[in-house]
């Protein structure tokens, strides 16, 4: 894996100096970030440092993914818990199938790429939003459902992406449902199952000491680990990072003192900043490799490709609100504005380019859907990205909403 710690050092430092640079332009990092990758690669430095799947999968998302689910309350996502599992299940499907119907049918790809991309392509990646709402003073169910939703509804794409694959690029004969049902059963369930018994195995350790590094290292394991032996498996390794990170905030990080298995006073605090400064690390990496990436495309083929940006706007449209229309009439309801907001936020990122990433180069329309998932990628976090704030003062959600 090209990764090279001498490289890593020299992004990170340029991130840093994007940090700044942002924070007094009031620009969102992410944007600065992607800005700022493009303007490298323009320059034509040389860092060494690829977006590749490995790359993404291997470092950048286990860290992403455990850290935002390490400070989810369970007791706060299960009064929201019905529309988070429909906009992550339901949503996903609709979004993935009205994407894949519109390059089918508007621009004449073959049903097993379009539905590749339809998969891939539902998952959102909220994560500038969500600092966004953070820097706002957005709180309360809106940040939570926004969170939540990414968190599951990732590890529902990537289990379409493998059953698409399974279906449409794997040899042999096409596969019955029953085959379908098991290996669904086998990512879906194999994943959270992996992430429950490593979170549980690492929260009785960690019960048994009150040194915070030991603590924190647990944490590290639990949440890198979980993921790996997953992803060997052929399980979900986001949906055992999840799960692991869930289990762990809520009996160990979240937890009173009274709770048998919660961490120390001192390593619930170091927990937290640890993860919080990981993912940081994860997002400035990840989103400068991006904007380094997306330069080696030609722009005219960013612009042959607004189609597809709209037609993955027109999935996430889908994905929001017939679901909330489901929930119009129930103590579930969300309010049109924050319907609009959702549909707004559903930014795509890291885990739509490593799923384009992973498939094998001999595959038909790889590279079609290579380019467009970075095309999709690259409006979400430039264009989405910087119309975000605004959304919120329109919708009149910047005070709470």
């Amino acid at each position: 894996m090209d990764f090279a710690l001498g490289s890593t050092i020299e992004l990170l430092g340029v991130a840093m100096l994007v940090a700044i640079v942002a924070r007094r332009l009031r620009l969102p990092y992410t944007v600065g970030l992607v800005l700022a990758g493009l303007g490298l690669a323009l320059t034509r430095v040389d860092f060494g440092v690829t977006l590749t799947h490995d790359v993404i999968f291997d470092v950048i998302l286990p860290a992403l993914l455990f850290e935002a689910a390490l400070s989810i309350r369970w007791s706060e996502l299960k009064r929201d818990l019905a529309p988070v599992l429909a906009l992550s299940t339901l949503g996903v499907a609709l979004g993935a199938a009205t994407v894949a119907a519109g390059l089918k049918f508007l621009l004449g790809w073959p049903i097993g790429p379009a539905l590749a991309f339809g998969a891939l392509i539902a998952a959102t990646d909220p994560i500038a939003v969500i600092a966004l709402l953070r820097e706002s003073g957005v709180k309360g169910r809106l940040k939570l459902v926004i969170e939540s939703e990414s968190l599951l509804n990732d590890g529902v794409a990537a289990l379409l992406f493998s059953l698409v694959l399974g279906a449409f690029y794997g040899a042999g004969d096409p596969p019955t449902a029953l085959d379908v049902a098991a290996q669904a059963l086998l990512i879906a369930g194999g994943g959270a199952a992996i992430g429950a018994v490593g979170a549980g195995l690492a929260i009785i350790v960690a019960g048994r000491t009150q040194d915070y590094l030991v603590e924190t290292a647990l944490t590290t394991v639990a949440a890198y680990g979980t993921f790996l032996i997953a992803e060997r498996v052929g399980a979900s390794g986001v949906l055992a990072t999840v799960t692991a990170g869930l289990m762990m905030g809520n009996l160990g990080v979240l937890a009173d003192d009274a709770r048998p298995f919660a961490l120390s006073p001192h390593g619930r605090v170091f927990v937290v900043a640890f993860w919080q400064f990981a993912a940081f690390v994860a997002n400035s990496l990840v989103f400068l490799l991006i904007g380094l990436a997306m330069a080696a495309t030609p722009a005219h083929a960013f612009a042959a490709l607004a189609e597809i940006v709209a037609l993955a706007l027109a999935g996430r449209a889908a994905t929001v609100y017939p679901v909330a229309l489901l929930f119009a009439r129930s103590r579930w309801a969300i309010p049109w504005p924050q319907r609009h907001f959702l549909w707004w936020s559903g930014l795509r990122g890291a885990l739509a380019l490593a799923l384009a990433l992973s498939l094998s180069p001999s595959a038909p329309y790889r590279d079609e859907i290579v380019v467009a998932a970075f095309a999709v990628v690259a409006f979400s976090v430039l264009v989405q990205g910087l119309a975000a704030k605004p959304a919120l003062r329109l919708l009149k959600l910047d005070q709470g909403g």
